[in-house]
C-alpha cells in the first residue's frame, strides 16, 4: 500500500485531501507544517509527500530542500501543492527537488490522476499488469486482446482499460474516483454516468455475470 503524507497548514484543504486519498485507497499521514513534516518522514515513511509551498515557519520549499538533503530519503515522491500561481513559485519549488507541481484548488479525479502518474513514473510497474488470465476470461494489454471462452472479442480503448483495470485485482472493489483518474486521468468526462456507459457496453459483449456493481460505491470483476 502506498503512503502518503500531506503537508498544508489549512486543516480544510489537509481534511479534503485526506478524504480522496483514503477513499481511493491510499494510507495517509497529516502535517500542519514542515517540521511537522520531517518528524512524521522519520516515523513514519511515507512514498510521497503532497507539500503545501506557503506555510509558516518552514515552508514548503525549505522542508522539500531539507527532504532531500537527506539521501535516505531519494526514492520519496514530493509534490507542491499551492494557491500561487507565479512563475517563480513553480521554478522555486522544482528545483528544490519537487517531482511535480499542482495548483489549488484541485479536482479529485485530477489530484488522483496526477498521483497515479506520479507513482508510475517511479514504477511502472504500478499499473495494471499486462496479462491477467482467468479460466474463461483473459485480458493482454500489450496485444490489446480480449478473449472469453477462447473467443476474441473486439472492445474500445476505454472499455478495453477499464475491463483491464477491474481484472487486474478480482473481487476488488473498484471505486468510482478510482476508476475515473486510472482510465480516463485529466480527460474530461461529463461524470459518473461516463463509468456507467462504459461498463454497460462492456457487459452486453461479456455478460452480466461477470462485472457486480456495488450501490454507492463502484465495481468489482468476479472471476469464477
Amino acid at each position: 500500500m502506498k503512503r502518503i503524507l500531506i503537508v498544508d497548514d489549512d486543516p480544510d484543504i489537509r481534511e479534503l485531501l485526506y478524504y480522496n486519498l483514503t477513499k481511493a485507497g491510499f494510507e495517509c499521514d497529516l502535517a500542519e507544517n514542515g517540521l511537522v513534516a520531517l518528524e512524521k518522514i522519520k516515523t513514519n515513511r511515507p512514498s510521497l509527500v503532497l507539500l503545501d509551498v506557503m506555510m509558516p515557519g518552514m515552508d514548503g520549499i525549505q522542508t522539500c530542500e531539507a527532504i532531500r538533503e537527506d539521501t535516505n530519503y531519494n526514492d520519496i515522491l514530493i509534490a507542491f501543492l499551492t494557491a500561487r500561481s507565479e512563475d517563480y513559485s513553480q521554478i522555486a519549488g522544482l528545483q528544490a527537488g519537487s517531482d511535480d507541481y499542482l495548483a489549488k484548488p484541485i479536482k479529485p479525479a485530477v489530484l488522483l490522476s496526477r498521483v497515479h502518474a506520479l507513482f508510475r513514473r517511479k514504477n511502472p510497474n504500478f499499473n495494471v499488469p499486462n496479462s491477467t488470465i482467468g479460466a474463461r476470461l483473459n485480458v493482454d494489454k500489450e496485444k490489446h486482446i480480449v478473449t472469453l471462452d477462447g473467443k476474441i472479442l473486439q472492445l474500445p480503448r476505454k472499455e478495453f482499460d477499464l475491463l483491464a483495470l477491474l481484472i487486474s485485482k478480482p473481487n476488488t472493489v473498484f471505486q468510482r474516483e478510482r476508476i475515473l483518474s486510472s482510465v480516463w486521468g485529466t480527460e474530461v468526462v461529463v461524470g459518473d454516468r461516463t463509468i456507467d456507459v462504459h461498463i454497460r457496453k462492456i457487459r452486453e459483449k461479456i455478460g452480466d455475470e461477470w462485472i457486480h456493481t456495488i450501490k454507492g460505491v463502484g465495481y468489482k470483476l468476479i472471476l469464477p
